[in-house]
This record gives structure tokens, sequence and C-alpha cells, in this order.
């Protein structure tokens, strides 16, 4: 059946919208009425005192219901007037506060920015203008940072970097926030700086620079060995507190032993390129006192590893029962011997390559050495690494290898299947051959030191001419044909 859809019959739903909206406009004026009168009775009936009541009240309960505004602080950091690049001192935490914040700066949202450095190869840095600002975020809280131009009483600009938060974080920002600023650029710079390596002359350090390529990567070495190495240096790091709750002496020793060509100098250079730590390479042979050695050891910087090759050839136990019949005899004699700086060392033998003729207490001792690495000298310095190495650990004195002193023996030997396969991937970028099947049985049954393979892989650019040379190579040398067997 068809709809009606003429106008006549659309009149009576307009009728009835129309007779909707007068009640409404009828019922909002009613009730504006209402409330007009009620608030003229008010005035009318309640005495001022209490309506004056009623409002407070009313102003009351919304200050307590609506949020307040946060109270916030602010932290200043001024920078010195004068020298804008001096980096102790006064400006020592302004300069890692800017340093921190060009990592954090997000250069689309600035409106100006401040372009610095690049110059002689250094490091490109970012930084706000005076009169911007920028937000960083540290645990959910925000920290507003700003910087500030101010005028110094002689006209000198006074920068200041200023970060304001929540009252409520004041804590947060002081224990947590700005150590962390600290922490993280020391940890940047140490990463950035080039490492050097210094040698003694005499009594005084000269360095160069360290350019060793080595790294755990690329070091040929038994792989869970490795990996126990890497996590006791993570460790190391992180002990501060510990070693000073303990009382001792915040460092860690390791003794590196085995054969020659076995890859101990390269883990001395793999550990400092990990680390970031300067080496301070120690000739005992130019040493001729133990005041010398004393100062020395005490111009070393925290975060640096001592290195003393060949240990073995400096001090050894049949030098040592040399010196102790000779002390014996001096004591006999009615003279002293010298034994502050071991419980366990009896009496101190002089470096055996010292000359002769050099009085008792013009040579160096291995009491002088260990006064430094466990003595009351140990605690000249902080963050410290310190390492021998030798061919030979059954020539060494018994007082050298104390615990507490050496805290970590790493032997390492022969070159084996992992570290072959390092040595191929660094040379060659080689995962898979054919010969590798044939120089892995040779391995298992020939002692080759991976200086040996390292030769024989740098011989030829060709991956498959090296393979075959170090596949005759092992089997030479398995047969005893190659010299030196």
């Amino acid at each position: 059946m068809a709809t009606d859809s003429s106008p006549a019959a659309a009149i009576p739903s307009y009728r009835k919208a129309v007779d909707a909206y007068k009640k409404a406009v009828a019922t909002a004026a009613s009730v504006t009425a209402y409330a007009v009168l009620a608030r003229g009775m008010a005035r009318e009936l309640l005495p001022h005192d209490l309506r004056d009541a009623v409002a407070w009240t009313a102003s009351f309960l919304r200050a307590r219901l609506e949020p307040r505004p946060a109270e916030r602080r602010t932290i200043v950091i001024k920078r010195a007037a004068g020298d804008h690049h001096h980096y102790d001192g006064e400006n020592g935490l302004y300069e890692e506060v800017r340093e921190y914040l060009a990592t954090r700066i997000q250069p689309r949202s600035m409106r100006r920015l401040c372009l610095s450095g690049g110059v002689g190869g250094a490091r490109k840095v970012l930084s706000m203008e005076p009169g911007d600002s920028m937000t960083d975020s540290f645990e959910g809280v925000d920290f507003t940072w700003a910087s500030v131009a101010a005028e110094g009483r002689h006209g000198y600009g006074t920068e200041s970097l200023e970060v304001s938060f929540d009252a409520e974080h004041t804590d947060m920002a002081l224990g947590r926030y700005v150590p962390q600023i600290t922490a993280s650029v020391e940890e940047e710079r140490l990463r950035e700086r080039a490492l050097k390596i210094y040698m003694n002359e005499s009594s005084s350090w000269r360095g160069i620079t360290h350019r060793h390529s080595a790294t755990f990567d690329t070091l040929a070495m038994d792989p869970e060995l490795k990996q126990s190495v890497i996590d006791d240096l993570d460790r190391f790091l992180k002990r501060r507190e510990h070693y000073r709750r303990i009382g001792k002496a915040w460092k860690r020793g390791y003794l590196l032993y085995g054969p020659p060509g076995t890859g101990k100098s390269s883990l001395v250079a793999a550990i400092a390129n990990y680390l970031r730590f300067n080496l301070y390479d120690l000739d005992l042979s130019d040493v001729h006192s133990n005041m010398f050695l004393q100062r020395l050891l005490i111009g070393m910087s925290d975060k640096s590893i001592l290195v003393i090759e060949d240990i073995d050839c400096c001090f050894s136990s049949a030098s040592r029962e040399e010196e102790k019949d000779q002390s014996h005899h001096q004591t006999a004699a009615g003279h002293s011997s010298d034994d502050d700086a071991m419980d366990d060392v009896s009496p101190p033998a002089p470096w055996t390559m010292m000359p002769p003729s050099l009085p008792q207490q013009q040579k160096i001792t291995l009491s002088g050495l260990l006064n430094f690495i466990d003595g009351l000298w140990s605690t000249s310095g902080e963050e410290r690494i310190v390492i021998f190495t030798t061919n030979y650990k059954d020539r060494l004195d018994p007082a050298l290898l104390r615990p507490g002193r050496m805290d970590r023996e790493i032997y390492m030997g022969y070159c084996g299947w992992e570290a072959f396969m390092t040595l191929v991937h660094n040379y060659f970028l080689l995962d898979d051959h054919p010969m590798f099947p044939e120089i892995r049985e040779l391995l298992e049954k020939v002692e080759a030191t991976p200086a040996e393979v390292s030769e024989m892989l740098l011989r030829s650019e060709d991956a498959d001419a090296a393979l075959r040379g170090v596949a005759k190579f092992l089997a030479d040398k398995k047969q005893g044909t190659v010299e030196g067997n």
C-alpha cells in the first residue's frame, strides 16, 4: 500500500514539534525565574554574615577539589665568565651538562641551534642558544632545561643552564638525575678518547698514541674463556662500592701465561680497547731502585692498565733462594733484611739483571713491586688492572701468585678450531671452505700457535692459497719437518 507523503500529512508532526519547543521554553523560563526568585529570597532572608560563610565554604571546596598547580624547583648551573673553553674546576659540571644535552636535543623541535666543534677532526656539538629550552625525560619525569644569558657586573655575559622540575622530584634530581648525567658523559669521553701507551724512562713516563686494533671480536682465543674474561671485566667495573665496603683497593690482577705466540699481548690490547684504559708498559730494566719504581707507579692515572711482560725474567724462585742465603749472612753480620711488603716473602730478592756493583738499597726488589700491587701503595689509584705475562709460569716466585695479587690466571694455549675460525674470518671473511675438515683434523693433532697460523694466512691474499699453506704447514709440523721441531 502506498505511503501518504502529502503536505497535509506532515502538518500534525510539525505541530507536535512546535508544541514540544514551546513547552521546553516555558520550562526553562520557569527554572530561570525560580532561580532568580531563590537568589533574591536568599539575599532578603539570609543574614549577610551567613551569605559570606556560604560563599567562603564554596570557595574552599573548589580550592580543595580543583587540582592545584604543582610547585616547581629550578637548579642553576653557571659557567664562569671569561674562559668559555675551560673544562675543569668551576666549569666542569657546566660542560658535562652541555655535552649531555647535545645527545638529547631534537633538532627539529628547536627554534634555534648552536653548532660548534669540528675543527681538526673534533666532534661537532649541538647546543641551545640563550633563550631556548628543551625537555629531557628520566625515570618517567620531565626535566625542562633552559639556556639563559645573564649580564655580569663588568659586562661579561655569564651563561647558565637551568633545569626545572616538580618540587616533589627534588631528591631524584639531585640524587640520581644529575649524577647519571655526569656518569654518562664520563663514559662517553672515555669511549671517544684516543688511547695512549706509556713507557718508562728512568722515573717518568713517556706516552704515544696506542693504535693496536685487537678487540675481543678479532682475538683468536677459546670462545668460552674469552667470554669469561669479558664478564670478569664487566663485573670489575661495576664494583666500586663493593671494593670500598670491604676495604680493598679497586684493582684487578691477571697473570697471562702460555707458550710464546699464543696471543698474550693481543689480549692485553683487547682489554685496553674494551675498557678504554691507557696502558703503562713497565720495563723493569730501566728502573734503578724501589724509589724510582714508587714514583712511576704513583704517576699512573686512574682507569689504567699496568703491564709487566715476561715477569719471570725479572723475579724468579731461583734468584730468591740465592738471596735468602745472602740475606742470612747479612743478618748474621748485624744487617736487617727488607721484608715489609710481604708477610709470605722473606727476604725479597733484588732484580737479578741489575749490575752487581750497585749497592743493595739501590736495587729494585720484589717487595717493592708487591707493595704497590697489594700493600699500602695499592690504594694510590682506583680502577686499575695489573697484568703480568710469562712464557714459563713454573719459574715464577710463588709470592707473585698469592691470592689477592693475581686474581685470575689465564692460560693462553695453542690454536684450536674456534680460534682458527676467528683468524680466517678476520683475514678472508670466510665461514666455510672445502679445506676446513682437513685443517680441523690437523689442529687436533698438532700444537701450533695462533701467531704461526696467522703468519701462514698472511702469505697470500687468495684464501685458497693461504689455506693450502696452512694445511701444508700443519702437516709438516705433524711429521716434525718444520724448522725448529
